[in-house]
């Protein structure tokens, strides 16, 4: 299905002759629609979820660390404030090595955040957090119902 709708993008971008980021989503999302529309009423697709969980992953993470620059720029022109870092180990549901490659990449790409080490067991995962203090049990849950929820939910 994606293929499809990739193709029929594709095929907007030809017929407009403007191949440009903003005309190529433009006709991802017509097709996205045009599918939609001649799917058979009883037999619906996972695709159309899938995309669904994507966008609202891609705006979660930009969200995320629209508010981590943030932070990070309040932390550097306020002097005043103390950085209490840390090291956290977080338990993780991923298993598969993609799994756990997204959810690493996606917290080290957040500004105050890096992923440092995964167990020999792959359950559980060590980061570093330079705004860490004593709110050690926020930060996990932060982890486990932000991150690695939505990675989950997109890969699965």
């Amino acid at each position: 299905m994606l293929l499809l709708n990739v193709l029929l993008a594709l095929a907007w971008v030809a017929l407009t002759g403007q191949f440009t980021p903003a005309n190529l989503a433009l006709g991802f999302a017509l097709g996205y629609v045009m599918l939609w529309v001649a799917q058979r009423a009883g037999k619906r697709q996972a695709y159309f979820g899938k995309v669904w969980q994507v966008v609202s992953f891609a705006a979660f993470f930009l969200w995320e660390m629209a508010k981590a620059n943030l932070q990070v720029t309040y932390y550097i022109l306020a002097p005043h404030r103390k950085m209490r870092p840390g090291v956290i180990a977080v338990p993780l549901d991923a298993r598969t090595d993609m799994e756990i490659t997204l959810l690493a990449n996606l917290i080290t790409l957040t500004p105050g955040t890096l992923s440092l080490d995964v167990s020999a067991d792959r359950r559980v995962m060590y980061i570093h957090s330079m705004t860490l203090g004593d709110e050690t049990d926020k930060f996990r849950r932060q982890i486990k119902e932000g991150f690695e929820r939505r990675v989950l939910e997109v890969l699965r």
